[in-house]
């Protein structure tokens, strides 16, 4: 079996388009169907459905798929295991990240790791943290880093680095000349959410139901799916919004935003390295664990 082939497979699967898996894969588009097709040919089963511009695999393409993650998975864990030997590591490492550590703390610790390993190839993806659980799940990311503990028992969940939630609004807002704000007057003001499924959103519930207010009650105006897109939008004096230190403080800095305490609610918080429970790490993905172990107090 053409390992190329099955790595182009997935690919299709994964962004759900021969136009794109092409571009990943540095491939033309027929050179892409025609891996597909000599797949679909060596098994006598339809894999992928072509619904106008989407591709979806079938139910035979569901079944390929998951098999073909663990032998792509095998030969990095083998091209990585030799390289060890060698006494060099090398070879590829798919990440997942949420969006504020994926922006502002993962970057440059892969720096600091590739300056040591040259020969490694990282794969950063950026998503909310619902998509990243469900990637390292499926195996498609070997590990992830997110803003909330994850229940579920097929996930190893580790406290990795520290942020704090903080209220953030425009210069011009009523509240931006106060000391700090009772909770209950978050009701009064216009507010925007992160969408559901992000950390941020997750954690500012709980912090919120904890002085008994809802993400229900809030006068909601709009719902983004980005920190950048929620960031802009207080800037632009669309709302305020419960945002990440880390994304908001070079704004407070040059006075593009100003942080207004909440009295008597602090929302500390937590991002946490998280991978498949009893699956055991590629040399890679385990020297990179230890890596982001040894520099985290670089990032508080």
């Amino acid at each position: 079996m053409d390992i190329r082939r099955l790595e182009v497979f997935c690919k299709v699967v994964d962004l759900g388009s021969f136009t794109r898996a092409a571009e990943a894969s540095l491939l033309s588009q027929p050179s892409v169907s025609e891996h597909v097709r000599a797949l679909e040919e060596q098994f006598d089963e339809k894999l992928i459905d072509r619904l106008g511009r989407r591709a979806q695999p079938t139910h035979a393409g569901k079944i390929l798929y998951q098999y073909a993650r663990r032998i792509i998975q095998l030969k990095n864990e083998a091209t990585q295991a030799i390289a060890q030997f060698q006494g060099t590591l090398a070879g590829k490492l798919a990440l997942g990240a949420s969006t504020i550590p994926g922006a502002y703390l993962l970057p440059r610790h892969i720096e600091t790791f590739k300056e040591g390993h040259s020969c490694v190839d990282l794969m950063l993806k950026i998503a909310g943290s619902s998509h990243i659980v469900e990637n390292v799940l499926s195996g498609q990311l070997e590990l992830g880093l997110i803003g909330t503990v994850w229940k579920d028992q097929r996930l190893v969940c580790e406290p990795m680095f520290a942020d704090e939630l903080v209220l953030a609004v425009y210069p011009e807002h009523p509240w931006a000349q106060r000391k700090n704000i009772l909770a209950a007057q978050l009701l009064d003001t216009s507010f925007i959410l992160r969408e559901t499924g992000s950390g941020t959103r997750i954690e500012m519930t709980k912090a919120l139901r904890t002085v008994g207010l809802e993400c229900g009650h809030l006068q909601v105006v709009a719902e983004m799916g980005s920190n950048e897109a929620v960031r802009q939008g207080v800037r632009a004096k669309i709302g305020v919004s419960i945002l990440s230190l880390l994304s908001v403080s070079e704004d407070v800095e040059r006075g593009n935003l100003v942080i207004v305490p909440i009295e008597a609610l602090t929302m500390p918080r937590s991002f946490y390295l998280i991978q498949r429970h009893n699956r055991q790490l590629s040399p890679l993905a385990a020297e990179f664990c230890r890596h982001l172990q040894q520099n985290r107090k670089d990032s508080q």
